[in-house]
């Protein structure tokens, strides 16, 4: 299996063989690409599913570096922390495989902690609005995070 993420139609396509079996709307960076830390834009590029994270947790499990924090997330928690950036029910934490473009030095994906995660049910999906990640719904997630496995090859491309 392979998965790629169309930035430009905010798309994640699961491919077997070269066919696609799964095709999702997710969110990616509102600061649209790019490689640097910091710059909280979606990175391009081949990558690599490095770890999954959270199996069997329970929908809208709360984490905070990579740890589920006991939080189940709620319309009243997001008016209590407007800024939160919420990574809710799994996370596949993506690295970077091309030297100097996604990897090492101040383009490393997995040292910038880019994810596919799981976004509160009320963020839009098909837009760009994330710090950097790749946003889907968890429903959505569950479901890729059962099909997937560490190593899976991950493509992120403008078009």
């Amino acid at each position: 299996m392979k998965l790629v993420v169309n930035i430009k139609k905010q798309t994640l396509c699961c491919y077997s063989n070269d066919e696609i079996i799964h095709q999702y709307c997710i969110s990616t960076a509102k600061n649209g690409v790019g490689e640097l830390n910091g710059s909280e834009c979606t990175p391009r590029g081949k990558h690599v599913i490095r770890a999954k994270i959270g199996k069997n947790a329970v929908a809208n499990t709360i984490f905070v570096a990579r740890r589920p924090t006991g939080e189940i997330f709620s319309e009243e928690l997001r008016q209590k922390f407007p800024k939160r950036d919420w990574i809710l029910t799994r996370i596949l934490w993506l690295s970077g495989t091309e030297v100097g473009i996604n990897r090492l030095g101040n383009v490393d994906t997995m040292r910038r902690f880019i994810y596919i995660h799981g976004c509160p049910d009320s963020d839009n999906m098909g837009a760009p609005s994330s710090h950097g990640c790749i946003k889907m719904r968890n429903g959505d997630l569950v479901e890729l995070f059962d099909k997937v496995s560490t190593g899976t090859q991950v493509i992120i491309e403008e078009e």
